[in-house]
């Protein structure tokens, strides 16, 4: 039988933890699934560990390397190789519940259709402890924007979408010296088409590496202005509450400064709350500045 999800993994010289997530997945219950690794430019053994792994047989690994791009590129990647009709992308450093794939295709072969982008599920600490708050019980489907904002659902969740949905949405943008693209980018845009399927399930084990994007996004910021700029300017504009256009527009703001883009106002979708926003937009740019903090920034 065709597999129907395809497991992803961005991995940049993480040799040295990749195997918590392909121990777990010899471990699945259901084997109807590929795993793709992107090998986002490593130079570690890497390409070595997971020929072996290849060698072994006991899991579908298809292996992709390309020059660093940073994960929005590794995603950019993954999204033009998958030919399954799900994919999900589980980090470098976390690792899946061990009947994770036979909970996502049984629960998308009962409920699952075109009417729908595809599943949200939990995530969770190794020590099995739910990342933020568990999802409302009480709604089949919800979009990702209205699940934070209307049901104030808390910490990261795992996305399980419908392939053709993240093949045919724009790829993330690269920009020349930066590596680094919020990833809601597509997932606000795929929020606009079509809710997700709610699944009160643990789909994946996480860890928060000291080196991984979640610890260090002062640093992202910093780094990679352009990226956050140009996810600053959707956000803004789907965003669903007026305060939370306001707060987009205030990174925005920050992020422009920082390449010295004067054209901010002209170049946003919300020129009036652009302007407004301007006066916190310039502290929030000082603050960013004059920091060296890995403090996570709320919604970034």
């Amino acid at each position: 039988m065709k597999p129907s999800l395809t497991v992803f993994t961005p991995t940049f010289n993480r040799a040295h933890t990749l195997h918590l997530c392909y121990e777990s997945l010899k471990r699945q219950t259901c084997k109807e699934f590929i795993w793709l690794i992107i090998d986002d430019g490593s130079t570690d053994h890497t390409k070595e560990l997971v020929e072996k792994w290849i060698l072994e047989g006991m899991v579908s690994i298809h292996y992709h390397y390309q020059e660093n791009q940073g994960m929005h590129g590794a995603h950019n990647a993954a999204y033009e190789l998958i030919e399954t009709e799900l994919n999900v992308c589980i980090d470098s450093d976390d690792y899946m519940a061990d009947d994770a794939v036979e909970k996502i295709t049984s629960f998308w072969k009962q409920y699952g259709s075109s009417d729908y982008a595809g599943i949200i599920g939990l995530d969770a600490t190794q020590d099995g402890d739910i990342i933020g708050t568990k999802l409302p019980s009480h709604i089949k489907e919800a979009t990702l924007t209205h699940l934070h904002g209307k049901y104030k659902v808390k910490g990261d969740k795992k996305l399980v979408y419908r392939s053709e949905l993240t093949r045919k949405t724009p790829p993330y943008p690269l920009f020349s010296g930066e590596k680094y693209c919020p990833l809601s980018y597509k997932y606000i845009l795929i929020d606009q088409e079509y809710p997700l399927l709610i699944m009160n399930e643990v789909l994946c084990h996480v860890e928060y590496m000291d080196d991984g994007s979640s610890m260090n996004i002062i640093k992202q910021y910093k780094k990679n202005p352009r990226g956050f700029s140009f996810f600053r300017k959707v956000a803004m504009k789907y965003a669903p509450t007026y305060k939370d256009k306001v707060r987009e527009a205030i990174h925005y703001v920050s992020s422009n400064l920082m390449v010295k883009n004067y054209k901010f106002v002209l170049e946003s979708p919300c020129k009036i709350t652009t302007i407004l926003a301007t006066p916190l937009g310039i502290i929030l740019y000082l603050y960013i500045q004059n920091t060296n903090k890995s403090t996570v920034l709320k919604n970034s």
